[in-house]
């Protein structure tokens, strides 16, 4: 169990000491030029602590350059106290929730969200599945779309039940490796090819590919070790291995954090919340504090500005 009573939670200076082991193990590396031995730590009133002077590039710099946590005034033990909360949290944690518990106004603590869920996103994925593993893929529909267009009666139902319909509603595709890792994307529409282009990108060709009936899954089913599919249609949900069980759990953890934490979701930010609840379903197998360190490692080489996040809101 994490104690909060920690420093690292509560004092700058801990906090700083903390990101530096974690960003450099090894020592300091300049974040302009890359150079490890030619850094100096900085002293003195003027310069406050945490300042390094590179003689390489002639240039100074703090843990925070080159990380989401750069140019911004709030203190960084706060920033890894709400990392922590976001990473501990399974269905997520709300900015009001952070906003109160932070002691930050509401809309430092949505923003400060935005950019940690952003250090959750993976950049280096390579293929789930491989030989003699099973990868499932299935398609769900959340929150209303940015810009509704008509819905045409002559196309008949919209889901296998034919009881209602995704029209007018985000379209999310996901890929979970039985035992491993999830993979989700915001796609403009459920067609054939968005779904194709992300199974072929995303999953081994020595995979076995378990989905439903869908028919978005025959044509890139082929290329695969076996695609074998369940009929829910016909209320069949598992036949011995073959089942989409795996995908539709993750399914139910993303919407029941999407409605009952965050309530409200601007979709040009729909895929960040992906992201933050694809990041804590790979990490299930690690206690709270690994996964933050994995967080805070994510942060490295990645920016977001309040520009790029501030036309719409989100929980």
């Amino acid at each position: 169990m994490t104690d909060l009573s920690n420093p690292i939670y509560t004092d700058e200076n801990a906090a700083r000491a903390h990101l530096e082991a974690i960003r450099w193990p090894d020592g300091p590396v300049c974040p302009y030029c890359g150079v490890m031995e030619e850094s100096k730590k900085l002293g003195g009133q003027s310069m406050g602590d945490g300042w390094y002077h590179c003689s390489a590039c002639r240039k100074k710099y703090t843990v925070r350059v080159g990380t989401v946590y750069e140019r911004s005034h709030v203190p960084l033990h706060k920033w890894v106290l709400a990392t922590h909360l976001l990473c501990a949290s399974k269905k997520g944690m709300s900015a009001h929730q952070l906003h109160r518990m932070l002691g930050v106004t509401y809309k430092t603590a949505w923003f400060m969200a935005h950019r940690i869920r952003e250090s959750m996103r993976d950049t280096t994925p390579g293929p789930l599945g491989g030989e003699g593993k099973i990868v499932e893929a299935d398609e769900t529909y959340f929150g209303p779309v940015a810009e509704p267009k008509p819905r045409d009666p002559r196309k008949g139902p919209y889901t296998k039940g034919g009881k209602s319909g995704p029209s007018n509603k985000r379209a999310i595709v996901s890929l979970v490796e039985r035992g491993g890792n999830v993979r989700s994307f915001h796609v403009p529409q459920a067609t054939a090819p968005y779904v194709s282009k992300i199974v072929n990108e995303n999953i081994s060709r020595e995979s076995k590919l378990f989905t439903d009936e869908s028919r978005l899954y025959i044509t890139p089913g082929k290329q695969f070790a076996e695609h074998s599919t369940v009929l829910h249609s016909h209320r069949e949900y598992a036949r011995g291995e073959v089942h989409t069980n795996t995908i539709e759990g993750f399914f139910s953890i993303f919407k029941r954090g999407m409605r009952g934490v965050y309530q409200h979701c601007g979709e040009k930010h729909l895929h960040r919340y992906l992201a933050e609840f694809d990041f804590r379903y790979n990490g299930r197998s690690i206690d709270d504090d690994t996964r933050a360190v994995l967080s805070h490692k994510g942060a490295e080489g990645k920016r977001l500005t309040y520009r790029r996040t501030n036309r719409a809101n989100a929980g």
